[in-house]
This record gives structure tokens, sequence and C-alpha cells, in this order.
């Protein structure tokens, strides 16, 4: 085979490596085969579509000529979209962390016929450069030691292996209200209480530490935990990681104050993002928190959302080949633009030549003295930042990072009271049921242009979308989003669960060197800590003991993790707090003039006219805590939590409960309120 595939895949990632001279080839069985029968090693490099130092690899090496060709004579070479095979990721990351001390992308690894990786790292630069090797150096270094100690390096591949799955025993604890204060206790320790986040540059968004902190400070009143996701929300949101212009953050800032950021913007972060202030509003109706999970959710449906509705995974941070450029301003192109309003916004926004070449990204440390006139400059930067290249967007739909996006808005939708977020995420959710779904019950996890990837959904895609049709059945009312989520928990505890462990991947999927597994919420969250949160909503739902034992099992894998380091179990800790204060349900009967998108529509108080539905289930989900499963439907609904009760004099009406015990049915808003309040 003497070609590049990669101009067939469904992947944008792979797609801009289709014109590389390298023979790259797709992940396959068929990979394996061909080293073995050149009696070659793999080479196999993984990374993603908004990854910086992977353009800068690409241009370097892979589009050189003789490299690629030194490359095509002396391996099978391998490109992987690390958002697309996430399984296939962890497993050689693990590797490349446990033989170098450190990961990264773009992930080299170097691999036996049999997939055991031999040799490890990241970025080679062309040219020698402080000290590391060069690619070619190190590509000739491994040319020789296969032909002349191949013995060596089988043994190493198969010591690698043994190591990995020796690591991969699990430890289980009990994630009780020790676990929850102790979190807390850690957290305040590692907060900062200067610049706000947690730990040292370069900070990443802590969204999923934050939902903690606020449900803890919903369920026990912690003015300290709420005062950290404060802190951390604001300096966030005013400083350079955050797009003051069109909305949406980039993937981390690179230093410890949030000014200058890494460019890139990812759809998890934003979904993420958008869900906690959200939540921040919803407590506090601070106006910042409003502001930006308005402006977050309109950058999702303005720069995100594909056409046929579901949302694209990130959005480059390069252009030009140069990283920011589109973001970033120089005073002199301000002055040049805004004229005499140029001195007030290079005072407001802090540019002082903080990036590259002398420009800045904006910053609004303050709210603006005349707001009138900072949306007039807002409108004028937008226009001319049209004029520049716009960032490549990575246009895969990844059925978990859209799970995330549909349960963000929907939430988003009723609590702001935009009833257009969520019918974007209904859509959202057709999307990946219509498309993702195969006729076998099996999730794939991507899709592009409508048409389904090959690769078979991990524990993060089944239940992230499963949580995303539990919330679409509490805003819209339509119990076949709980049929669907029934099914695919159900396949959940059929294929991903053995022994009590929660793997990421399927016993039906692709065999791969060791099955990998792992509880710790980074980036984004675990699958196992999704699971919990997705078999809790199931349980409050439907009375499952069934789906209560395994939202218990989850968390006890997340336990040990919860206990030493909080911040990398932030999700799970969030979950163990839904669990912690109930949990609590809310079943809304609607009456026959009730509208199901969360909006106001016409308000009928009389016995015949349908009620205050709109009203009733903005406040369920506004004024409960998060984690709260909140069924709606029309009497007679075949949703367990909805069996057996009707509408109060016609109208409708919401019933607060916990365990399938429910108070009395309330059909005014402010009497749910009142009910709430004494709940919790």
């Amino acid at each position: 085979m003497a070609s590049n595939e990669l101009g067939k895949s469904t992947s944008p990632y792979l797609r801009q490596h289709a014109d590389n001279p390298v023979h790259w080839r797709e992940w396959s069985e068929g990979v394996f085969a061909e080293a073995g029968e050149r009696d070659v090693p793999v080479f196999l490099s993984v990374g993603y579509s908004a990854c910086h130092w992977c353009h800068v690899m690409a241009h370097e090496s892979f589009e050189d000529e003789v490299t690629a060709a030194y490359l095509n004579e002396n391996f099978v070479c391998v490109k992987v979209d690390r958002e697309e095979r996430p399984d296939v990721d962890a497993i050689y990351m693990q590797a490349t962390v446990a033989m170098t001390g450190q990961g990264g992308w773009p992930m080299s690894v170097f691999l036996t016929p049999a997939g055991e990786p031999f040799f490890c790292g990241t970025y080679f630069p062309s040219e020698p450069r402080h000290g590391m090797a060069t690619f070619r150096q190190v590509l000739e270094s491994l040319v020789g030691a296969w032909r002349t100690k191949r013995e060596d390096i089988d043994k190493v591949g198969r010591s690698v292996v043994e190591q990995l799955g020796a690591r991969g025993a699990v430890a289980e604890g009990a994630m009780d209200e020790a676990t929850l204060e102790r979190a807390v206790a850690l957290l305040k320790v590692d907060f900062d209480p200067v610049d706000a986040g947690f730990g040292r540059a370069p900070k990443f968004p802590p969204s999923m530490v934050l939902d903690f902190l606020l449900r803890n400070h919903r369920r026990t009143g912690s003015t300290e935990a709420l005062e950290m996701v404060a802190q951390t929300c604001e300096r966030m949101a005013r400083g350079g990681m955050y797009d003051q212009l069109a909305g949406g953050f980039a993937r981390y800032s690179v230093d410890g104050q949030w000014v200058i950021p890494h460019f890139e913007k990812m759809l998890y972060d934003n979904a993420l993002l958008l869900d906690v202030y959200t939540q921040w509003w919803a407590i506090t109706e601070e106006p910042l928190a409003e502001r930006i999970a308005v402006e977050t959710a309109d950058f999702l449906l303005a720069e995100l959302r594909t056409p046929e509705g579901g949302f694209a995974s990130a959005l480059d941070a390069d252009t030009e080949g140069e990283e920011g450029r589109y973001y970033v301003w120089s005073a002199a192109e301000l002055h040049d633009l805004l004229g005499e309003d140029a001195d007030w916004v290079v005072d407001l926004c802090d540019v002082t030549g903080t990036f590259e070449h002398g420009t800045s990204v904006l910053q609004l440390r303050r709210d603006p003295d005349d707001l009138g006139r900072w949306q007039k400059v807002q409108a004028v930067l937008r226009d001319a930042r049209r004029g520049r290249t716009y960032p490549g967007r990575d246009d895969k739909v990844v059925a978990a990072w859209n799970g995330l996006a549909i349960t963000g808005l929907a939430r988003a939708g009723v609590v702001l009271d935009k009833p257009e977020y969520v019918e974007a995420a209904a859509a959202a959710a057709e999307l990946v049921r219509d498309v993702h779904l195969d006729g076998n019950g099996i999730l794939r996890r991507t899709s592009r242009d409508g048409v389904a990837g090959s690769a078979h959904g991990v524990l993060e895609d089944y239940a992230a979308y499963a949580q995303a049709c539990l919330t679409l059945l509490g805003v819209t009312g339509e119990p076949s989003w709980l049929e669907l989520a029934q099914t695919l928990l159900d396949r959940v505890l059929e294929q991903f669960v053995a022994d009590g462990i929660f793997y990421d991947t399927a016993a039906d999927a692709e065999t791969l060197i060791w099955r990998p597994q792992d509880a710790t919420d980074n980036a984004s969250p675990s699958g196992v800590s999704l699971a919990a949160e997705a078999f809790t909503t199931l349980a409050s739902l439907t009375g499952s003991t069934r789906y209560e034992a395994a939202a218990q099992q989850a968390l006890q894998l997340s336990a040990a993790i919860a206990a030493r380091a909080p911040r990398f179990a932030g999700r799970a800790l969030a979950v163990a707090e839904t669990i912690a204060a109930g949990p609590l349900e809310i079943a809304i009967i609607r009456g026959p003039a009730g509208r199901v998108d969360g909006s106001e529509g016409e308000v009928s108080r009389g016995a015949g006219g349908g009620g205050d539905f709109a009203g009733l289930l903005r406040v369920a989900v506004k004024e409960s805590p998060w984690g709260t499963a909140v069924a709606t439907g029309l009497p007679g609904s075949r949703v367990p939590l909805l069996e057996g009760r009707g509408l109060v004099d016609g109208r409708s009406a919401a019933f607060v409960c916990q365990r399938f015990t429910c108070r009395l049915p309330v059909v005014l808003p402010e009497d749910l309120r009142g009910e709430l309040k004494t709940t919790l």
C-alpha cells in the first residue's frame, strides 16, 4: 500500500493530514497485519484538530518530503484523532506518561506489530532545539534498534503492557458525608485567594469542581464554597480566557491571572461552563452570571452549531500559522478603528501588549461605565474581526460532548427563559438519536455531515447522552426520552460493567492491548462519574433499586480520587452531593394549555385553563438543587414518577417528592417555591 488514506476519513483532524506525503493509515487491525508482514514498527501519531503543536509538528515533519519518505520506508504510519478514539488515546497516553514522566499532544508512540509500545514521546522538532533530539534522529535510532536489538524491543513492549495491566486495579471507597466535607476543605487549601481558581499556572476552568461547590452550598449553606465559585467565575469571565466580543471560553489560561489564553475553544468546556454560570445565577441572581450564561449559550448556537443541528467539537487556536491571531489587538489597531473611543477601550480592556508582537487579548476587569458605548465598540470590533481569517472548525459531532451541551442548554433555556435554547437542545438530541444509534443499539461516538463514524461510543458517550435525554424528559415532557435513556443505560450495565468495575469500552467493542478504565474527572467528566449521575437520575425517575445500586457502585470507584485529589473528582463529588441531599424528585402534570418549552406563554389561573405549567417548570429547575430529577407530562403518562398523578381542578400541578414519597400537589409557582424551601 503506497498512499495516504486519510481523505476518506470522517474526522476533520485526519482530513487535515490527507495531503501529507506520509502514507497515513487510520487505526485498524489491518495496520498491524501490514506491519507484521513487512516486519517494521508502527508509528502512531495522536492529536486533535485544535492542537497548536500538532499543527507545528505536521508542518515541520509530516509535510517534509524527505522525512515522509523515511517514515514510509521504515514504518507503518497511523494517525488517530484522540477525540474520535479516546480509548486508543487513553491506553497509549498512559504508556507515554509511564515511560517518559509526562504526556501531551501530539503524542508520538512506536509500537510492535502486536500493538505494544516500546518508545513514546510527544512533540519532536525538526531541528535541534533546547537539547531535544530531532524527529529524524529519533526515527533513525529506532530503525537501527529494530534491526539490531529486536529481542530487547519486544521485551520492552511486553513489559509495558504488563505494567499497564497491573495499574488497572481499582481502589474503592465510600463517597460519604466525610468525603464531601474533606473535599471542600482540601479545595479551600488549593484555592488561589488572589487570582481565584485552583493550583498554579496554567489554569484550566474548574467547571466540575465549581458545580460541586455550588451543590454543596445549596445543601449546607457553606459561604466558603459559594465564595470560591463567585471569585473564580468572575475572574474567568473578566479575563482574557473569555471572548469579550462574541462569548465563549478558550481552553485554559497559560498564566495564573486568567490573562493569556490557549486560544482553542472546546465544546465540552463551554457546555460545562454554561451549566456552571446558569447554576450560579439560579442561586444568586448575580447579573454577571446571567450575562455570561446567555453569551456562552449564544456562542454555542452561533459558532458551533452544525447544519444538521448538532454541535461541532472545537474552534482552532491558530489562524494563518499563528496562535490567537484572530482574537488579539494592538493599541494602534484600536485607534485606527475606534477613533475617540480608543483610549477608553485601551484602558477598559487592559490593552498593554501582554501577548506576542505587542498585541493583547481583550479583558473586561470591570463593568463599562457606559454600556451603550461599549456595545457600540463591540459591534465595530466584531465587524473588523470578521475580516480576519476565521479559525478552523472541527465540525465532527461527538456524542458525549453533545450530551453535555444538550443538558446545559436545556437547563439554561428554562432558567433564563430562552426557549430557543431548549429547541436547540432537542434538535441536537434528535441528531444523535437518528444518526449515532445503529440498528443494534450501539451508539457511535462521532458523526460528520450527518454520517456516523465507525468508532463505537465509549462509556462517556452513553452516560452523557443518557443524562441529556433525561434532562429533556423534564423540560419537554416527551416520554420517549426516558425510554431511550433506559435503553442506553441498560446497555452500559450489560457491556461496560464487569466485576463491579465500569470500563471505558464495551465488551463487544474492538479488543485493544488492555481495556481502559479511569474514574478521573479531568478536562471533561469521566465516563464513571457521568454514569453515576445518569443512573442516579434514572433511579429517581423509575424507583429502580438496580439503577440506584449502579450509581453507588460507580461513585465508589471515584471515592479514592475524591478523598486525596478532589480537583480531579468534581463531577463525582457533585453527584454525591445530589445523593446526600435526597435525592429530590419533582413531578409536574401538565394541563391542556401548558407549554412544554419552558417559555412563559399565556398564564391562566382559571379552573379549566391549564394553569401555569411554565412557571412551575421554571421554579422546579431554577430553585431546586442541580441533580434534581424533574419529570413532566400529561395525565396518564407512562413515566413511573408521574404515574397515578393528575391535574388539580384541571390545572397543572407539581409534586415535590423524595424516594417516591410526595407531598400534596401545588398549582402556583410561589407555592412550589415554598415547598422547595421547606424541603431543602
